[in-house]
């Protein structure tokens, strides 16, 4: 069943979600804004996987279903719990979730993210995986599994953001935030190959090759376009045949306009590479 939403607002915006009797949202904490009172509100450290986004459309709504198996199955839960706990928190995630039921007619709750821009509501149709940057998930339904994608090696080091990617597998809507703008783009339109800022990277189909690579060579202008171009050693890099959905404005341009605004600007005309943190 498709989560019936409205995305309103202009520079930050909200959804508004429209709940069926017994169906379940389930948002980051932090993230929620409003309810109507026939909405039950539940916090849980666990997701709603382990079979929640395997169910097919149209199969039961709600969080997880329990498991038997006695202490071996408290056991397993318990560990897979403290798993999904421990990924979150070395991910720099929220440690638990808010879940919302609708109980006695339908319901209404609003979710915003943390950050001036726009959001963008994602159909999962348990045939693709979506990758997204940290922090972008809003809301979805208890259909789609969240989880936490590691990109190792040379990228991950590279990549900063791109190290610790959000997975959103199963099926149904799951909502995610931004700043500033959103782009759509589909690498296969230009070249099959898109180089860009990589905090400018919000969300992109799984499907997608996502890789970091230097700016230039070691020469000359390879220094000049690091060291005063702003964008550091490194790019991202984006290539296949699916959506990619990129933001105008990256926390770190927001962090350095507000540090400059209050006076605390250290970056200098150097940009991204030798900048030093206020305070």
């Amino acid at each position: 069943m498709t989560l019936q939403q409205e995305i309103v607002g202009n520079a930050m915006q909200m959804a508004v979600v429209s709940l069926n009797p017994g169906q379940t949202v389930y948002c980051e904490a932090g993230k929620f804004l409003f309810k109507t009172t026939n909405v039950t509100m539940e916090t849980r450290l666990t997701g709603p996987s382990s079979g929640g986004g395997q169910q097919p459309p149209g199969g039961p709504q709600g969080g997880p279903s329990g498991s038997g198996g006695g202490m071996g199955g408290m056991l397993r839960q318990a560990m897979g719990t403290a798993m999904q706990v421990g990924q979150r928190a070395l991910a720099g995630e929220s440690l638990a979730f808010q879940y919302f039921t609708s109980t006695g007619g339908e319901g209404t709750v609003g979710f915003a993210g943390v950050l001036p821009g726009e959001m963008r509501a994602l159909e999962l149709d348990g045939t693709r995986a979506w990758f997204a940057e940290k922090d972008a998930f809003v809301a979805a339904e208890s259909t789609v599994d969240f989880g936490i994608a590691f990109q190792g090696g040379k990228t991950g080091r590279s990549g900063g953001e791109g190290f610790i990617l959000e997975k959103f597998t199963g099926y149904g809507t799951v909502i995610i935030a931004g700043a500033g703008n959103f782009i759509d783009l589909n690498p296969a339109d230009f070249g099959g190959r898109i180089e860009v800022d990589t905090g400018c990277v919000v969300a992109f189909e799984e499907g997608i090759q996502y890789g970091v690579q230097r700016v230039g060579g070691l020469n000359r202008q390879g220094l000049m376009n690091a060291v005063f171009g702003g964008e550091g050693l490194s790019l991202a890099t984006l290539e296949g045949n699916g959506r990619v959905i990129l933001q105008s404005l990256t926390i770190e341009s927001l962090a350095n306009a507000l540090k400059k605004a209050q006076g605390g600007d250290k970056q200098g005309p150097t940009g991204g590479l030798f900048s030093t943190n206020a305070g």
